[in-house]
């Protein structure tokens, strides 16, 4: 997180690209916008038909990958303020902000991934050993709210009543610290750590997954690693052997329209 703001690693090894393996299922996002407006209505035909007005301007078009799902305008804000340090804007390319993680880590909370749906949840809850990690007792929607509601917390107590929206960039990076070092404690027993690692999983998710889940924006993520996304095939280019390099595709590019 810090070291990348102070060093500049070859492009190589600065945003090593994410083995996406999917088991982070997003909420599946339909739909379009049906808009306009019906005039006047049934007229007797002796009646003086009314000045027409001009038309109003057809709404514009929504973005619904770019539309809250689950978390308030706040805890988004939280998210984009978060997962912008986590991975800032550079001269490689744009950062968790400008690529819509926040919207793509709302998405997920929103999914049945988010309430850990398809896993076992009785208890026992109990601490793993370090090679298996915490069988939490909450799930991830929670544990990612009360998180945000932790950074908030800590941000008010130890800067004077702001908000972690508000703070400098280094002290905001003091406070994540803070947290991937578990010195905060979000709930019942469970550090700030727990909570850091998965922000960072899915900012990293959220950066490099398909548009379609809600994050990496116009596919800038994939372009910054020259990766070609969803191509249909590859048989135009299986037999050459320099790099070529692709226009990236969106499994929404293959959607009948």
């Amino acid at each position: 997180m810090a070291e990348r703001q102070n060093q500049q690693p070859p492009s190589g090894s600065r945003r090593s690209f994410l083995k996406y393996t999917g088991t982070a299922i997003g909420g599946v996002v339909v739909g379009g916008v049906i808009g306009g407006a019906i005039a006047g209505g049934f007229r007797k035909k002796t009646e003086t038909p009314a000045p027409e007005t001009p038309a109003a301007p057809a709404p514009a078009s929504v973005d619904f990958n770019q539309a809250p799902m689950f978390m308030t305008q706040q805890q988004l804000q939280i998210a984009e303020a978060a997962t912008e340090r986590i991975f800032p804007k550079d001269e490689l390319g744009p950062g968790a902000a400008e690529l819509g993680v926040a919207f793509y880590i709302d998405h997920q909370l929103a999914s049945p991934w988010g309430v850990n749906a398809h896993e076992y949840r009785m208890g026992p809850f109990v601490k793993g050993e370090a090679t298996q990690g915490d069988y939490q007792s909450i799930a991830r929607h929670e544990l990612i709210t009360m998180g945000f509601q932790a950074l908030e917390e800590e941000s008010k107590k130890k800067y004077q009543n702001k908000s972690f929206i508000e703070l400098a960039d280094a002290e905001k990076d003091a406070i994540l610290t803070s947290m991937e070092k578990g010195e905060i404690m979000v709930v019942n027993g469970i550090t700030g750590k727990t909570f850091f690692n998965l922000l960072r999983q899915l900012t990293l998710e959220g950066v490099y997954s398909d548009p379609l889940y809600g994050g990496n924006k116009n596919m800038q993520g994939w372009k910054m690693r020259k990766y070609p996304g969803n191509q249909m095939s590859y048989s135009n280019i299986m037999e050459k052997d320099e790099f070529v390099a692709m226009e990236p595709r969106s499994l929404h590019d293959h959607f009948a329209h």
